[in-house]
């Protein structure tokens, strides 16, 4: 499976506008290079995606990262006496990327700018320290944020707040300063890389 393009125009219907994932790809590498707690993340192996919400609400889920691996970063997983594979996802150039980071619009583009950047830190700190396709898995029974996600998105917050103190170039995140109309106004458009959830292959028996 290949990474694919869709551009989310506005009634104007210009070619011109702000490219979304792109932007976010930027913030995301700048995030990684200043904060030690990320620097295992290789942004050029995880693909920055969007997905259109169905109701215009501002609850829900606002982005998410997928795995292209199962635990330890293994390639293939046993369940129900079954083994299954994960559908490869690969870039233009045919490098394989191991997450799919994904945000919801234009939800996520409508939050206060502090929780926008909590959010790609919360997304990010879910990637496994050895890289390696499969999620940060803590102790306990919620593996995802470890026994309190009241604490993981508190951590995650401290960092966004680091970051933001680090001294970011601010043309590099003033985007998100705007909420989505806000943004069609500047742009005239809005778009971006839409990859859709990879797919569990069964192994034939």
């Amino acid at each position: 499976m290949a990474a694919s393009s869709q551009r989310r125009q506005s009634a104007g219907g210009s070619q011109s506008g702000l490219n979304f994932t792109a932007a976010m790809r930027g913030v995301c590498e700048d995030m990684v290079g200043r904060l030690p707690d990320l620097a295992h993340i290789d942004v050029s192996r995880i693909a920055v995606s969007f997905s259109q919400t169905r109701k215009p609400v501002t609850h829900g889920m606002q982005a998410s990262l997928t795995p292209m691996r199962f635990e330890n970063g293994a390639l293939l997983e046993e369940r129900s006496g079954r083994k299954y594979s994960v559908q490869r996802l690969y870039d233009s150039q045919g490098r394989e990327l191991l997450y799919i980071l994904t945000f919801y619009l234009p939800r996520y583009l409508n939050l206060p700018l502090g929780e926008k950047l909590s959010t790609i830190v919360h997304e990010l700190w879910h990637i496994g320290p050895n890289f390696n396709g499969d999620l940060r898995r803590h102790d306990g029974r919620c593996y995802a944020h470890g026994p309190s996600q009241k604490a993981y998105d508190a951590h995650a917050d401290r960092l966004a707040r680091q970051w933001l103190a680090s001294g970011p170039p601010p043309e590099l995140y003033q985007f998100l300063g705007d909420n989505f109309r806000q943004l069609l106004r500047r742009h005239g458009t809005v778009y971006g890389t839409r990859i859709p959830a990879p797919k569990l292959l069964p192994l034939e028996r």
